[in-house]
């Protein structure tokens, strides 16, 4: 496996920057507000990064936005394939309707209904894959080969990981100084691209991820020093559940530049999607809400600091939803 130099950190940054204004035509610019009820409640400064708003849904459409922007005319024809349990394949899905582009995306077998629902209403070709988004990737990879198609990974590539960089770069020009950024964690593309904007230029900001503690993978394979093969529990985080891809560039990334993981349980997560609703009457799903989750559970320890939760999405079914109110 590559590993990832500070000068390799330093060229994504700057690939990052070129994305930004690749893409801004195309995205919302998303507000960060600051948050009086958890400011009172961790005695800090906190600020939430509201990509529950983003077009789409979620953040995961800046990554594949400059992605697809950045094929040629004859790639775009050939078609795209792509592996997702949400997100991403949503915002692959509007952007291959938008642009006119063939694709087809493979979802693992654990996938929300109503995220399916979704897909389908764009008029892409879905496939059902394997019970973990690895498997499906695995699948997506090898029919993209198949078909000479490209394949656009949910967070294993660096034009992805630029994109995704974008909403750190965002943060940077809506706030002047701020001490530790909270990041939900699943493959890693999120949290890699804030590195990127955060740990080459000001490495006194401390960048921490947040994972549930019934899918860890990425926690556990930065503490073995390699990525596992670890079984995933049903999660309220659905975003960012599963494995990791052999060899992703995101893993080594996560390894030298982030700072901790903090593990939420089903009801930290619960309570903390509980909480925006009710109280910042915001719409955040599961992974959306583990920054929240962590802030409240170890909120001592960001005491008299200033402090950005990245909310990163906002798909979260009425069912669900209704589990966690009846919870």
């Amino acid at each position: 496996m590559r590993e990832i130099s500070n000068t390799d950190l330093q060229t994504l940054r700057q690939e990052a920057l070129a994305a930004e204004r690749r893409i801004r035509p195309h995205i919302r610019l998303t507000p960060l507000e600051s948050s009086r009820l958890l400011s009172s409640r961790g005695d800090a400064s906190v600020y939430l990064k509201l990509e529950n708003l983003q077009l789409t849904g979620s953040f995961k459409l800046r990554g594949a936005l400059n992605k697809l922007l950045s094929l040629n005319q004859r790639e775009r024809e050939r078609g795209i394939v792509t592996a997702s349990s949400g997100n991403h394949g949503h915002a692959v899905a509007f952007l291959a309707e938008r642009f006119g582009i063939p694709g087809a995306i493979f979802l693992p077998e654990t996938t929300d209904p109503s995220k399916i629902e979704t897909l389908r209403s764009y008029g892409v070709e879905l496939r059902i894959q394997g019970d973990d988004c690895v498997k499906a990737e695995a699948a997506a990879r090898a029919a993209a080969a198949d078909q000479d198609r490209t394949y656009i990974s949910p967070y294993n590539d660096p034009q992805i990981i630029a994109g995704q960089a974008t909403v750190g770069i965002e943060i940077g020009r809506q706030l002047d100084g701020f001490d530790t950024v909270l990041v939900p964690v699943g493959g890693g593309g999120l949290i890699s691209g804030i590195a990127a904007c955060f740990k080459t230029e000001k490495t006194s900001i401390e960048v921490i991820g947040c994972q549930p503690e019934n899918s860890r993978v990425m926690t556990e394979s930065v503490k073995a020093g390699q990525i596992l093969e670890m079984e995933s529990l049903p999660t309220l985080s659905d975003g960012t559940a599963g494995g990791i891809e052999a060899g992703s560039i995101t893993f080594d990334i996560c390894r030298r530049h982030v700072d901790d993981f903090i593990l939420l349980s089903e009801h930290d997560i619960r309570s903390a999607v509980t909480l925006i609703l009710e109280r910042h009457h915001l719409l955040v799903e599961g992974a959306g809400a583990l920054p929240v989750g962590a802030f409240m559970k170890y909120r001592s320890r960001f005491a008299r600091k200033r402090v950005v939760l990245i909310l990163s999405g906002s798909q979260l079914s009425l069912a669900t939803l209704k589990k966690i109110l009846e919870a």
